[in-house]
């Protein structure tokens, strides 16, 4: 046999061990993997990672959005919307990039959504001046200009690149309004019935006391939860329904949305310094989240879980509802999946991932056989790192 042939033949065998690493490498992790750790605190240019939300493109990209937060911990300062970019299931992850920048100021609780129509990716986000707090918001020592609003992004290459910020706190706040969040997690795109197409995104404000109260700016009584919609893929949007009965009873505070099999809305929101016994409150929309079923009210078998942001994922084809959040009534610590076979009215622990501290989560469907969940957790404190943890459906 010729030198040449021989050279032709060691070629070709290489090219063939190449393709078959390179196509080991792209199937190994997701096969493989367990969890993945897309935010460090104190890594690439920021002091802490909060706030997580995840989404599935249609292109079957995860999407994993943060608050990168650059100065400090607390809620408010020089704060961005970072993203990071999945291709394998969560289990690698893309450059970061910052989606929306503060330059000085709150940039945060972001709320994306993949519109069912064109595939775009949705992200609605809130804003305040960096130099204002949450008390002081509430208590109405702000500007419009430092206050709360509201921002829309889109983009259309599954998650690459977005628009720039464009304002529409207008439309969807009101005018007594003072604070104002979205989500944070995931916002809904409903997929049947009379409103398939809409786009639901969980709110939540609060009102301006009244006027007889002794104000702290933190008194019970004056959150309350709403939605906002859009039905032209986030072009326009409308206020639905809005818990405004700031009683101090059930203070609903940072929802979360599912679509259920029956096509209704199911809403899950944090109690924040409510009365009742309890600190989930959870409530329906048969109306595409125009209003509200009945108002929010304590969900009684989800007493493990303390007060904190949590998130709610419908499985398809008569699958359960999954509700994640910590499960030690007393701290934010032992990240949970609770499970839902009918629709919401009682709860089952599925699994506990670890026992080490924990906070907000999301979770998103990745494929056919498996939810991921995208939560704060570390060793000494739920603050060290966002990590995203690949669960089996069986197991749920």
């Amino acid at each position: 046999m010729s030198t040449l042939r021989l050279t032709a033949l060691a070629a070709a065998a290489v090219t063939v061990l190449a393709a078959s690493r390179v196509a080991a490498a792209a199937t190994l992790p997701t096969r493989g993997c367990l969890s993945s750790v897309p935010y460090v605190s104190g890594q690439g240019g920021y002091d802490t990672y909060r706030i997580p939300a995840t989404i599935t493109t249609r292109g079957d990209a995860v999407l994993a959005f943060a608050e990168g937060r650059r100065n400090g911990a607390g809620d408010t300062g020089n704060i961005d919307v970072v993203l990071r970019r999945s291709i394998d299931g969560g289990c690698t992850w893309g450059p970061q990039k910052v989606v929306t920048a503060g330059k000085g100021n709150t940039r945060g609780n972001p709320a994306p959504v993949v519109d069912p129509r064109t595939g775009r990716v949705v992200l609605v986000t809130s804003y305040n001046a960096g130099t204002v707090t949450e008390a002081q918001i509430m208590r109405g020592e702000v500007t419009p200009e430092q206050s709360r609003r509201v921002f829309v992004q889109t983009s259309r290459d599954d998650g690459r690149t977005f628009t720039a910020p464009r304002d529409i706190t207008a439309d969807v706040k009101l005018p007594a309004w003072r604070w104002y969040a979205t989500g944070p997690g995931h916002a809904v795109a409903l997929t049947r019935g009379p409103h398939a197409g809409r786009l639901v995104v969980p709110s939540n404000h609060s009102s301006a006391p009244p006027q007889d109260s002794t104000d702290t700016g933190r008194e019970p009584g004056y959150y309350g939860a709403h939605a906002i919609y859009s039905d032209d893929g986030g072009t326009t949007w409308t206020i639905g329904f809005v818990d405004d009965s700031y009683d101090g009873i059930d203070n609903a505070n940072e929802s979360v949305a599912a679509e259920l099999p029956d096509d209704r809305l199911y809403f899950s929101a944090r109690d924040e310094r409510g009365t009742s016994p309890g600190n989930r409150l959870d409530a329906y929309s048969s109306d595409g989240a125009e209003t509200l079923d009945r108002p929010y009210t304590v969900q009684p078998t989800l007493t493990d879980v303390p007060v904190v942001q949590g998130s709610v994922l419908q499985l398809p084809s008569g699958g359960p509802l999954l509700f994640s959040g910590p499960s030690v009534p007393t701290t934010r610590q032992s990240m949970s999946v609770w499970s839902s076979g009918d629709a919401g009215t009682t709860f089952t622990k599925s699994t506990t991932l670890s026992s080490r501290p924990a906070a907000y989560s999301d979770l998103v469907r990745l494929n056919s056989t498996h939810v991921g969940l995208l939560y704060e957790t570390g060793t000494t404190g739920p603050y060290e790192r966002i990590e995203f943890r690949r669960l089996p459906q069986s197991a749920l």
